[in-house]
């Protein structure tokens, strides 16, 4: 359960204090499979995203879990938080993620990117605000965050894709919450997979953390639901 504010594996500016490190020191072996920078980093979540994170410890648990994410066949729900009302309870977004044009360190819908789809499902919705379950069918970077503010409905609280949506008719505490929440909120709550020795299910899940969970909590108390 990977709390925000942690990065994966090292990479430049973040050398020291990662998860891998971490892991390391209690582990003390990880798979190889990923290099040096990456041992047992089978996927990864961006550093301001938590939630649940599968790590190999061998090398025969890595290939047989990486052929799992290859073939689309692990289960990944997340919750996330978005700007603005979407139309019907349930959908699907099915576009081409890839590096930005003009900033490498972005990823956009672009027309020769990599395939992506991603299904999400309405939980709870307020006037100018929706909490949802998203399900990755692929697992490109950033692609719930990139999909989202490709439809208008950027993640709350991500310093990249979005921005603060409309707030003058909310709460003064509510609005101030908001403006105060300053990752993206986007949390891993569910992972599922073949486990890759014996091939039982395994299913895994985890509630938000305290500060997102205390986010949602104010906006049922103080904002009116849609219906």
């Amino acid at each position: 359960n990977k709390p925000a504010g942690l990065v994966v594996h090292p990479a430049p500016g973040n050398y020291t204090g990662t998860l891998v490190q971490r892991l390391l020191h209690h582990c003390k072996d990880l798979s190889g499979i990923g290099g040096v920078q990456r041992p047992g980093i089978v996927h990864r979540l961006d550093k301001d995203t938590s939630g649940i994170l599968v790590v190999a410890k061998h090398d025969q648990a890595h290939q047989r879990l990486a052929h799992q994410f290859k073939k689309h066949s692990i289960h990944r729900l997340y919750s996330a938080l978005v700007w603005g009302n979407l139309v019907t309870l349930q959908g699907t977004i099915e576009a081409p993620i890839g590096r930005h044009p003009r900033d490498r360190k972005m990823m956009a819908i672009i027309e020769n990117g990599r395939a992506a789809t991603t299904h999400w499902t309405q939980l709870a919705n307020w006037d100018g605000l929706t909490h949802i379950f998203c399900e990755l069918e692929t697992g490109r970077t950033h692609q719930i965050r990139v999909h989202f503010s490709s439809q208008g409905h950027p993640v709350v609280g991500d310093p990249v894709y979005g921005q603060l949506g409309k707030t003058k008719h909310m709460p003064d505490d509510v609005v101030l919450a908001l403006q105060s929440f300053t990752r993206q909120a986007l949390h891993a709550a569910e992972l599922g997979f073949k486990h890759p020795i014996s091939q039982e299910i395994m299913e895994f899940s985890v509630a938000e953390p305290k500060d997102f969970q205390k986010l949602l909590s104010l906006l049922h108390e103080k904002l009116p639901p849609l219906t």
